[in-house]
């Protein structure tokens, strides 16, 4: 069992937190974020206090800054060569992090969820994941990413998740007029997709596209539906809306 500390006290640090309460750690919560500390704070493992005092008591600090505020933070605080360090920070390098964090040696970037509060969150990391492991791999699965490139990748298709409950959104709103019954129809919407993408994910040999043809009967439903989006070019927006994260997460590589 660790000894935990969040800088930055959001929703995400929230939710991480109640990800890994009650399995024995302590956990200390920094006082930025009154809102969100205070109601961790009636947990019996989580405690308030200021930063460098839970840099001090803590084995693992887990950064939940925005990048403005963590380089005006993070320089005035004292890191020691024996704290592991994790950062859910976008925009953030680890060169940055490194410096930020100088001399502390064992640091780590990954990008949880809203929903790693009940686990099943899956969770890119890099350069390694030994450290996110310690804390978070008996309920979200750990995914080492091999290059930072592909780390901030990964937090530009996380945006994806807007996307989708855009559409479920839109799609629900059209049930809705038929069925006069907006709760049901969203929650219908939401259950449905939900479901159908956890059985694909459950999947012994996950394969988007043996997936997707199995949705692709000729004259079908689903292919009629598909074939009209495709035709509105919603592949090609979506791979324009994805490059368009290249320059603020460093991306313009090859490929």
């Amino acid at each position: 069992m660790a000894i935990i500390g969040f800088i930055g006290t959001g929703e995400i640090a929230s939710a991480m937190v109640n990800g890994i309460t009650n399995q024995g750690h302590k956990i200390y919560v920094s006082e930025r974020g009154v809102k969100y500390a205070s109601k961790l704070a009636l947990l019996n493992d989580v405690q308030i206090t200021n930063n460098q005092e839970l840099i001090d008591k803590s084995d693992i600090i887990i950064l939940c800054l925005l990048k403005n505020t963590a380089e005006k933070v993070l320089p005035k605080l004292n890191f020691k060569k024996d704290k592991k360090i994790i950062s859910v920070m976008v925009d953030v390098s680890f060169y940055d992090l490194a410096t930020l964090c100088n001399p502390a040696q064992e640091i780590e970037i990954t990008i949880p969820l809203p929903f790693i509060a009940g686990g099943n969150c899956p969770l890119p990391c890099y350069p390694t994941g030994t450290i996110v492991s310690e804390l978070f791999s008996k309920k979200n699965r750990i995914f080492v990413v091999n290059s930072e490139v592909g780390l901030n990748a990964h937090f530009a298709v996380s945006a994806m998740a807007s996307v989708i409950l855009f559409q479920a959104k839109i799609s629900s709103k059209w049930l809705s007029h038929f069925t006069n019954d907006k709760e049901n129809s969203e929650a219908y919407i939401l259950e449905m997709l939900g479901e159908y993408l956890s059985n694909v994910s459950r999947s012994n040999n996950i394969d988007l596209s043996n997936a997707l043809d199995s949705l692709n009967t000729p004259g079908g439903l689903n292919q009629t539906l598909r074939n009209h989006m495709e035709a509105s070019n919603i592949s090609d927006n979506l791979v324009a809306g994805l490059d368009g994260f290249r320059d603020r997460l460093k991306l313009n590589v090859k490929g």
